[in-house]
């Protein structure tokens, strides 16, 4: 496995950095934190231009083809800001659904629209007996003539405020459904959730008509195509928490050599570099598995297991580096203009994101065949 970055990927982590550096410092980064979108049309249409929201989509439906591998090097960069947005939610997972379970026209006509910004998607799949199965979707879609009418709530929905597109999951007669929702439909209510969170929002339906021609691929049949996807695109949020570990080490040393106490850098005390080597620990198993999973992904190998392993340690990497990091800093920590606490709302608000650490293990065991998936 060569883990050296290639020509392509070399670029797109230097212009990255360049980008995120300039248009995404803190100061920026602390506003649109307090936005419910979590990103300005002037940025979203910046990061359109790049090139960004297609790399994932293949060149055919207006994307550029980019391995996953090269998507994450993108995404390890976005997660040193934090970036918020739905550059993930729309460019990565709602396109790589659609690629997986759209027909060839759905695919025609959406998918260009994702890849130059001009359609932002959003995933609406849990409610509130939350989990990651089919077990767990309650919301029906029931026919009603040519239509299909939605009626329920979605819960913990990533960046939905922003979206044009929603792609919701729902039980219909013969299975598991697929739909495409414009957002802006009557009968549909998105409310930002408060609270230690960034870009969840609850998602009401009440008689919500969509079109039959709006139901993705066949009917019934979505959760295969959705659960495929789910496996392509979580390794891609782990290479941005991997990202988000390195901008918190990076921020640790830098503070524990400059901070003085008692006449000397607090980095010279061994509980501070204790606190740091947990950060380095939490950091390298995150990035190695993640890579594991990307490179398998992008050779055609089964991935199973090691798409499960990176995503339950990437999520508690990142938590817990928040925590030894503002062990670190101790009470500046806290002051929001510092801008650690950025990195510790979006460890918490992507824990459970795509499944928390215990469901993966659970997954994992099943992949390696050790209990019944």
């Amino acid at each position: 496995m060569d883990l050296s970055l290639t020509e392509t990927q070399q670029l797109i982590q230097d212009s990255t950095r360049d980008f995120v550096r300039n248009d995404f410092a803190k100061e920026i980064l602390l506003d649109l934190d307090e936005m419910p979108a979590l990103m300005t049309s002037e940025l979203w249409t910046k990061v359109s231009q790049l090139g960004w929201m297609g790399m994932a989509i293949p060149e055919e439906y207006g994307g550029t083809g980019n391995t996953l591998t090269d998507v994450a090097v993108l995404y390890e960069e976005l997660g040193r800001g934090p970036v918020p947005g739905p550059l993930f939610s729309s460019g990565v997972l709602g396109a790589l659904i659609l690629l997986k379970t759209a027909n060839s026209s759905q695919k025609e006509a959406w998918l260009p629209g994702i890849a130059d910004g001009s359609r932002i998607l959003a995933v609406a799949a849990t409610e509130k007996h939350y989990g990651w199965s089919p077990a767990h979707i309650a919301m029906t879609a029931r026919r009603n003539g040519e239509d299909y009418v939605l009626d329920g709530t979605k819960l913990f929905v990533h960046d939905a405020a922003s979206a044009t597109d929603l792609l919701v999951l729902a039980k219909s007669e013969s299975g598991i459904s697929l739909l495409r929702v414009d957002a802006n439909a009557d009968g549909i209510a998105i409310r930002v959730l408060p609270g230690f969170l960034s870009g969840v929002t609850e998602v009401t339906f009440e008689n919500v008509r969509v079109p039959s021609s709006d139901l993705v691929g066949i009917e019934g049949a979505a959760w295969a195509g959705y659960d495929a996807a789910l496996q392509s695109a979580i390794p891609v949020l782990c290479a941005y928490k991997v990202g988000a570990c390195q901008a918190l080490f990076e921020l640790c040393v830098d503070y524990s050599k400059e901070r003085t106490q008692f006449g000397q850098p607090i980095g010279k005390f061994q509980r501070v570099q204790d606190h740091i080597i947990h950060i380095v620990n939490y950091l390298d198993a995150a990035r190695w598995t993640t890579n594991e999973a990307l490179w398998k992904l992008d050779t055609g190998q089964d991935a199973a297991s090691s798409v499960h392993m990176a995503k339950a340690l990437s999520s508690d990497g990142y938590l817990r580096s928040c925590d030894f990091a503002h062990e670190v800093h101790a009470g500046i920590g806290v002051m929001r203009e510092y801008g650690l606490t950025l990195h510790t709302k979006m460890s918490r608000s992507l824990y459970h994101c795509l499944g928390a650490p215990k469901f993966h293990r659970k997954r994992m065991e099943g992949a390696l065949g050790l209990v019944q998936a």
